[in-house]
């Protein structure tokens, strides 16, 4: 299963060392700009609002953001969200004082530890360049990784197919050895097995003992519609195997979007610059612009827009990720002077020329007055 995940202090726009304040103060100015009450039938915004409230949950507790800053999102899954004995992050469960005593001080206060707890794989992270078209509509696509996995021919194990582990005659299968010095009787793994408490006789020849072997996996992934670059995609268990049948730990897919030749993105707000001939410009008239889902966005020109005039089609972005609805679609117009003329063309030009007042673009006049009112003209 996967999870699409977007970095909290992305959400709050703030850098990862950003104090408790600046925090604060920025989702402040979020949640007022995303507010549903300001933003009544807006699906983006609610959708928005929602995220940033849940990233300021997190961080704004200093025992959660630590868990994040260390764990990512994964802090909060699989039992790590804390509250009475909750199961914590695999290889690293803080259950009590005593735990976390064993963890700073290598169970040098006599702890009785006893073995080791299995040691999760690793995480891996995998870099998928999607297209603007299919960031849009989502897909199911097939990547290819090689990763250790578990050793099919032990099953994990480590030991060959027909022997078995036996346990450890240092430690007597405690995974652990101690030692007195001084007031202290300091406990540490075993040097022989390493902690687990039991050791392999005849190594698997497969795996060299080890439980694990690079392989190339073939694995599905679902990309949801509206994923940004940036976004994370988690596929729990799809790491690195743990040595000696471990959990494995999880792989990460970071999604790359790249540009579009028409549109350029901004979050959910598609943006494109259109060149405007001038007679439309000044006349007025419509456009159309094709639509990322197979439609058509007609969009109405004014009489006498001018370059650089910004006009919005509502609801023709890209969808919210994990929402409803979709941002909006921004057009730039830009008012393109023709170079190549017709001699009947030039001559209704210099027609209407003649025909000026200086009433017909305000601005110019505007502006020449001004200059002439500055140097006394």
């Amino acid at each position: 299963m996967s999870a699409t995940e977007i970095d909290f202090y992305q959400l709050l726009e703030v850098s990862r060392d950003a104090d408790g304040g600046t925090i604060k103060s920025a989702y402040r100015k979020l949640a007022m700009k995303f507010h549903p009450d300001r933003n009544p039938g807006d699906a983006e915004a609610e959708a928005k609002f929602k995220a940033i409230s849940a990233a300021y949950d997190c961080l704004k507790d200093p025992q959660k953001r630590a868990a994040y800053d260390r764990f990512g999102h994964a802090a909060f899954t699989e039992g790590m969200a804390g509250g009475g004995g909750g199961r914590g992050h695999p290889g690293a469960d803080f259950g009590d004082i005593g735990d976390i005593f064993e963890t700073i001080f290598g169970s040098a206060f006599g702890g009785g530890a006893g073995r080791q707890q299995a040691r999760r794989g690793a995480d891996l992270r995998y870099n998928l360049d999607i297209t603007l078209d299919e960031a849009f509509h989502g897909r199911e696509t097939q990547i290819e990784i090689e990763v250790s996995a578990e050793c099919d021919t032990c099953d994990g194990s480590g030991a060959e197919p027909g022997t078995s582990e036996r346990r450890c005659n240092l430690c007597n299968g405690q995974g652990a050895v101690r030692a007195k010095q001084g007031f202290f009787v300091v406990e540490r793994p075993c040097p022989t097995c390493h902690g687990r408490g039991v050791v392999i006789e005849t190594p698997c020849s497969e795996c060299r003992g080890e439980g694990r072997v690079d392989k190339v996996q073939a694995l599905e992934v679902t990309i949801p519609p509206g994923v940004d670059t940036g976004t994370r995609i988690r596929l729990a268990g799809r790491g690195e195997a743990g040595p000696h049948g471990s959990p494995p730990g999880d792989l990460y897919i970071f999604v790359q979007v790249r540009p579009h030749n028409v549109f350029e993105r901004q979050g959910t707000t598609l943006a494109t610059r259109v060149p405007l001939s001038f007679t439309t410009a000044a006349l007025g008239g419509s456009i159309d612009i094709p639509d990322l889902d197979g439609s058509t966005n007609t969009v109405e020109i004014p009489a006498g827009i001018q370059s650089g005039k910004q006009l919005r089609v509502r609801g023709a972005g890209m969808p919210v990720l994990q929402g409803r609805g979709r941002g909006d679609l921004v057009v730039e117009v830009a008012v393109e002077t023709p170079t190549k003329l017709t001699k009947k063309q030039k001559e209704l030009l210099q027609q209407f020329r003649e025909t000026e007042t200086g009433e017909e673009c305000p601005e110019s006049r505007g502006f020449f007055e001004t200059l002439k009112n500055a140097f006394g003209g």
